[in-house]
């Protein structure tokens, strides 16, 4: 674990135009945030009616409008994309931000989407299976020499990828906590543990299960900036998120102390939803007052 703690603004693009998406990245950027977090979906799983921008789409165009902010998705759903797609992909995108991308991926968390949108469904075993496969083949087309693969899944013959990733790899960031499926891929194959919010209460108890990969938690904030907006900031967070599990809400001290526990299990990256869905004011009072108690 490093002295210094990191912190990744989670920005999920329903309800909000690209504009805003952009200005809370560019504020987040500013403030010292190591990175900014997407998600992947082809409409929001609860609620299908409201715009949403293409998760890859928007991971770029923020890249190209920042210097040194990092972009990744909390996840990637690994079945949307072949691997090889996915290795050119993210191999470019990692060259053009000057190797600024961080590729979270996941088996599928919404089976019937995959079934809704046409794509085959093999069930959670298969889907599984096939995401450690797809992280075997990323790291083999990363080296960018030809690739011969005969794989449960995949078959390739001669496959080449060019550019390479800007350090010859991108970090593969594994979400979930499942101890049957999840973690033991965490374990073999990950650079990093995403740890959900409906399971940071387990943080202690799955760390063991994965290995040597450096952990990232993830939690929806309320963050008031005085106890006189104490009580309301609360009030939104859970009427907002509380479905979720995990929300941590009051003053920065209060944040900063329920943070610092799971600074204390080993967490090194800490992924905010905030409750105004991060405002300038809120993303600056995160950094500078939350931020440095838990370095």
């Amino acid at each position: 674990m490093t002295n210094r703690a990191l912190a990744g603004l989670y920005l999920p693009q329903v309800r909000m135009d690209f504009a805003a998406i952009e200005r809370r990245a560019r504020v987040a950027e500013e403030a010292g945030f190591h990175s900014a977090w997407f998600i992947d979906h082809l409409a929001p799983p609860a609620a299908r009616g409201l715009d949403m921008l293409d998760a890859w789409t928007v991971a770029t165009a923020v890249a190209v409008r920042t210097e040194r902010l990092h972009v990744g998705h909390l996840v990637l759903c690994a079945e949307f994309r072949h691997p090889a797609l996915l290795a050119k992909m993210a191999a470019s995108l990692d060259a053009i931000s000057g190797g600024r991308l961080e590729l979270g991926l996941g088996w599928g968390s919404v089976a019937e989407e995959l079934t809704d949108y046409g794509f085959t469904d093999p069930g959670p075993v298969a889907r599984a299976a096939r995401l450690a496969e797809t992280i075997d083949l990323l790291r083999l087309l990363w080296t960018g020499e030809p690739v011969d693969f005969d794989g449960e899944h995949w078959t390739l013959r001669g496959a080449v990828c060019r550019p390479r990733p800007v350090t010859g790899r991108v970090p593969i960031h594994i979400g979930g906590a499942g101890p049957r499926l999840t973690m033991p891929l965490v374990a073999d194959r990950a650079d990093w543990w995403n740890c959900p919010s409906s399971a940071t209460g387990r943080l202690a108890r799955l760390r063991p299960l994965a290995g040597s990969a450096r952990i990232s938690v993830q939690h929806p904030i309320g963050l008031a900036s005085s106890s006189a907006t104490r009580d309301e900031v609360v009030e939104t967070a859970h009427r907002r998120f509380g479905a979720w599990g995990g929300v941590i809400a009051g003053t920065p001290d209060e944040v900063a102390a329920a943070l610092s526990r799971e600074r204390e299990a080993g967490a090194e990256l800490f992924v905010c939803q905030f409750h105004d869905f991060g405002t300038p004011e809120t993303i600056r009072l995160f950094a500078e007052e939350v931020l440095p108690a838990l370095e």
